[in-house]
């Protein structure tokens, strides 16, 4: 009796493992983004797949660099029958428009990074969103900058910041306010803190803006610099070394851990740029995929707003925080 029995479960258990490989397999979600060329978003993709191979459901990847092509991504996905998708939109203002295109497709849809808002520019909280919190990463850049002007022994009041500027950009404007703010709860002072507008947001441009700042105030010998990201902040690095300071009168952090700041560290000597804040690619695609599959395959909505942060990386650790975020 007994051995019946337990064949009997040893049947039922194959019946569920089969259907839910079944279930899987009839899965289909896609992953929309706006930049296919740009690494950040090949990484989206890459981790995606990961977990698409892990669950054994279908990922379609489909590039939008317009906002036309953005709402023709979801009758495309419709017309597939896929049942979820995920999108880094062109224009966060085509939120109504994108929801009510995924409710005719049937589509679960969830955004990453860049989050959709209204007519009136107010985001849209009933979509669930994973995007970077730009004001805890502004922080941590300041407390990177903190902690060496402390190691070095500098006096807080005698140091400059050059606060590389793209203010058009709310993004750019939060990381920098953040930096600011943790200088100024550490005792530096706001008349030492000078904006450097960007007319782009290229090293080139922040070199221009920098230049001129260190123009104005030659009597300060010892500089820190942050801004948007690691272009912005090597633009002002660039701006130190043509005014004739030296690397180790200089802090300047970046956000984003791009190739030019990777080929930084890797300089014979170490420069100004002290070091970069890594926003890891590996939860905005894998992570949004599997809270998508889950939502699809069980129903579990994932939580409406989700924020990650960065990890500093310096001349001495980029390479092993690069494999801690799954970049190696």
């Amino acid at each position: 009796m007994r051995l019946w029995k337990n064949l009997l479960m040893a049947g039922a258990m194959s019946v569920l493992v089969v259907s839910a490989v079944a279930a899987a397999a009839d899965v289909k979600i896609g992953f929309v983004v706006k930049q296919p060329e740009e690494p950040w978003f090949q990484d989206e993709w890459k981790f995606a797949d990961i977990a698409a191979k892990e669950k054994g459901f279908t990922l379609v990847k489909i590039a939008a660099e317009d906002g036309e092509k953005a709402l023709s991504a979801l009758d495309n996905l419709g017309a597939q029958g896929a049942q979820g998708v995920i999108i880094c939109t062109p224009d966060v203002k085509l939120g109504p428009g994108l929801v009510a295109r995924a409710n005719a497709n049937q589509l679960k849809l969830m955004t990453v990074d860049d989050r959709l808002v209204n007519s009136k520019g107010k985001p849209l909280e009933n979509v669930p969103h994973m995007g970077i919190s730009a004001t805890k990463i502004g922080e941590t850049v300041g407390q990177a900058i903190v902690d060496q002007i402390k190691a070095r022994g500098w006096n807080m009041k005698e140091v400059g910041a050059i606060r590389v500027s793209y203010d058009q950009l709310p993004t750019a404007k939060d990381r920098v306010e953040g930096a600011i703010s943790v200088l100024k709860q550490n005792g530096f002072l706001a008349q030492n803190i000078f904006d450097a507008p960007q007319s782009k947001t290229d090293t080139e441009a922040a070199l221009n803006a920098a230049t001129v700042v260190l123009n104005k105030n030659p009597g300060i010998k010892k500089w820190v610099a942050f801004g948007l990201n690691d272009e912005a902040v090597l633009g002002a690095v660039r701006a130190t070394e043509v005014a004739g300071l030296k690397a180790t009168d200089v802090v300047a952090v970046g956000i984003g851990g791009s190739d030019a700041a990777m080929n930084e560290f890797k300089k014979p000597s170490a420069t100004g740029f002290y070091g970069s804040v890594i926003i890891s690619p590996k939860r905005h695609g894998y992570e949004t995929t599997i809270n998508m599959y889950n939502w699809v395959i069980a129903n579990k909505e994932p939580e409406k707003l989700i924020l990650t942060s960065g990890k500093l990386a310096t001349r001495d650790t980029y390479k092993d925080v690069r494999k801690e975020l799954g970049l190696q």
